[in-house]
């Protein structure tokens, strides 16, 4: 049996540079997860002295209630257009720097990038003001091409895209980056060599340059999934409040509101406990589906 010195550095000091990270997560992770999931289980509006516990209550109210599938399909529709806008076009755009049009790099990259470092309640009132559908510059510009624009900030759907396209204009970059660094990383030799077989770009970029910059594109796709609800958020608070009719609300602002607007406590943390699971449903499927075809350079 092989002897443990416990008292010697090399036993105990891994455990001590971990154990910092660890009661950070402890404090702002763990505790306040569990908490989130005892909260569930008990009738509060956070005045009361006291918690009224009403077992699976909570949970069969938000799944019974209506307002909670309309919810969904929202979030739905807004993980659709931001993996569009947020995963697959950084994609093509990374694919056509990199490969056909090589120069001014440098200027692409700094100009889509600097949203990225802009608020995005500054970046929400200015799209607001953008695209004001009376005198906004947007409005100005469709009366001279005869088009009248909808009053989108009331429109159900047209609420949504706009909003994704809000939030995209303040992830775009960042994803773009990182992707760029993944696609740059595919060997140039293995490119040429298919031009000079005279294989067609969309060809390229599907069998070559995706399957081989992968690991870059599903850590993008998680991230996107994780941040771009949180990121929505905002807009969602600054312009529309959930409206029109709860026509914006997703699943992350709905939790908010019950929570710090009509102060359901027990719902807000049951519904945010659904949403984790849902999340984490999402990531299941992800790993099963998507990570086992992903290429990692040997």
């Amino acid at each position: 049996m092989k002897y443990v010195n416990w008292a010697s550095k090399e036993h105990w000091l891994p455990y001590a540079l971990v154990l910092p990270a660890l009661l950070i997560f402890t404090i702002f992770v763990f505790i306040p997860f569990f908490y989130t999931v005892y909260l569930s289980f008990f009738d509060w509006n956070m005045i009361k002295p006291v918690k009224n516990f009403v077992g699976w209550k909570n949970y069969l109210h938000i799944l019974q209630d209506p307002l909670t599938w309309v919810i969904l399909k929202n979030t739905a529709a807004y993980l659709g257009i931001l993996l569009v806008f947020n995963c697959a076009a950084p994609y093509g755009l990374a694919f056509v720097l990199s490969f056909v049009i090589k120069r001014g790099q440098g200027f692409y990259k700094g100009a889509f990038f600097l949203p990225s470092v802009i608020s995005l309640v500054v970046g929400s009132i200015l799209y607001l003001w953008i695209l004001n559908p009376v005198s906004g510059p947007a409005a100005v510009v469709a009366h001279y091409l005869g088009i009248v624009l909808p009053v989108w900030s009331i429109t159900q759907g047209w609420v949504i895209v706009v909003l994704s396209l809000i939030t995209t204009w303040k992830v775009f970059g960042y994803n773009f980056i990182v992707i760029l660094g993944g696609v740059a990383g595919v060997p140039q030799e293995i490119i040429e060599a298919a031009k000079i077989d005279d294989v067609p770009l969309y060809r390229i970029f599907w069998d070559l340059v995706l399957p081989m910059s992968s690991a870059t594109g599903v850590y993008i796709l998680i991230m996107t999934i994780v941040q771009g609800l949180q990121y929505v958020f905002a807009p969602i608070k600054v312009i529309t409040q959930g409206g029109p009719d709860n026509g914006s609300s997703n699943i992350v602002y709905a939790v908010y509101q019950e929570a710090f607007v009509l102060y359901h406590t027990g719902p807000a943390a049951a519904l945010s406990i659904l949403s984790m699971g849902l999340f984490l449903l999402l990531f299941f499927l992800e790993f099963k589906y998507v990570e086992k075809g992903v290429y990692y350079e040997h």
